[in-house]
């Protein structure tokens, strides 16, 4: 792909994606035998976005299908085994299947080369110290960010295989500046730190990058965040199969910017599959242009989303996702004929400071689903604080949610992904 900055013209930015596209095609095909299938032995002339969208949708589901039929790493691989060197899986929290995934070294470069671009719209610098606070398992996580960082040479430091209050101690120790973690992490980590009376506030950390679920740019979660750190929030998106497609720069909170120079980016209805104009939501659709060895073209990411339409008054030309990602559309709960996403309920209950965690029940066994929500307190009883949770969704949601208390300390915590919302389905 020619050199694309953030602040290339568009016109020249969208010429330089569909060459990217062509030249993607023509090394992935007739090796990849998945893609082989999906569009034939010879590449597709795409001389225009319009010729390019009439290229067929990729799907988690085909992707599974795939790996299902052909254990363990499917077909989606455009060179022999032999060329691949790393290896990652995604949780399976859609299909309830793990995607494996591998890179060769040329994508596995790519994708910390993604993540270049990320640090530099973060504002890093080499004084800075990153703390990557997980277990480096074989989910992609911030693997790449952490060899990006040692590529950069930052000071990158894992965290691996320590308690939270070892991990607490070890960031304060060695005056870590950068934190990268899920939103809901960051918050258990603020919450460890109150109970062991350590000042997160005076620490050096000045910047949390997190990832993994929509709560950084859910404006109360990112609160209560900056306020427990005293540091800034920079959201970021990616996911195992598709590698960092978006990050928060630091003149522009509230909003991604989409990584063009790496990405081609379509935002679709969900029922028409046409692309719906900025400022509207829909789903976002991936192509990652230098992942060859294992691509994904027309990705399908089920990530709601919508592309801001207000100028950027810093110059770059890269689209933003205002809000970040909105939800997940296989996430939307009907309740009552109510429309919500999760992050909805926790726009709200992140507001109310004494709720340390929460879990959101869905009944399915009955026609009409039911939902309940459980509050844990950090202290007390938490009657009145369920009640109080009660109403703020009743007055801003507009429907009745039956809300209880679970005794502190009750609830699950989460390093990864939280897994909040708990589903009863029908039996059949």
């Amino acid at each position: 792909m020619p050199t694309v900055s953030p602040t290339t013209p568009a016109s020249e930015l969208r010429d330089a994606q569909l060459a990217a596209v062509r030249q993607l095609l023509g090394a992935v095909l007739p090796g990849n035998g998945f893609y082989t299938r999906k569009f034939g032995t010879e590449p597709r002339e795409i001389d225009s976005f319009e010729t390019f969208a009439k290229l067929p949708f990729t799907t988690k589901a085909e992707l599974t299908a795939d790996q299902t039929e052909h254990p363990p790493y499917g077909t989606n691989l455009t060179y022999s085994l032999g060329r691949y060197s790393r290896f990652h899986q995604t949780s399976g929290t859609t299909t309830g299947h793990p995607l494996h995934w591998l890179d060769t070294r040329e994508s596995w470069e790519w994708i910390t080369g993604c993540w270049l671009t990320n640090f530099a719209l973060i504002g890093l610098t080499s004084a800075d110290r990153l703390f990557f606070p997980f277990s480096f398992g074989p989910f992609l996580g911030f693997w790449s960010a952490f060899e990006a960082a040692t590529r950069a040479e930052f000071l990158a430091m894992p965290g691996g295989g320590m308690s939270s209050t070892a991990r607490l101690r070890f960031l304060l120790e060695h005056r870590c500046t950068v934190l990268f973690a899920t939103p809901t992490y960051a918050l258990h980590l603020a919450e460890v730190a109150a109970k062991e009376n350590l000042d997160l506030a005076a620490s050096a950390v000045r910047a949390i990058v997190v990832a993994g679920e929509p709560g950084g740019n859910i404006l109360a979660t990112r609160q209560r965040l900056e306020d427990a750190w005293g540091a800034r929030v920079f959201d970021h998106y990616g996911m195992t199969e598709v590698g960092p497609v978006a990050i928060e720069a630091k003149e522009c909170p509230g909003a991604m910017y989409l990584l063009e120079c790496d990405y081609l980016a379509e935002v679709i209805s969900a029922h028409t599959g046409l692309q719906v104009p900025d400022g509207e939501t829909g789903e976002l659709v991936i192509t990652n242009l230098g992942r060859v060895g294992s691509p994904l073209i027309r990705y399908r990411t089920g990530d709601v989303v919508r592309i801001a339409r207000a100028p950027d008054t810093t110059g770059r030309t890269w689209r933003r996702l205002d809000g970040g990602i909105l939800g997940r559309a296989d996430d939307m709960i009907n309740v009552r004929g109510n429309n919500v996403y999760p992050a909805a309920i926790e726009a709200i209950v992140r507001r109310f400071p004494l709720v340390a965690e929460y879990r959101i029940h869905i009944d399915h066994t009955n026609p009409l689903a039911d939902l309940r929500l459980e509050v844990e307190p950090a202290s007390g009883d938490g009657i009145a604080l369920a009640e109080a949770v009660g109403r703020a969704v009743r007055d801003e949601l507009y429907f009745r949610v039956d809300v209880t208390a679970a005794p502190p300390g009750t609830l699950p915590r989460f390093e990864m992904k939280a897994a909040r919302v708990v589903r009863t389905e029908c039996k059949r």
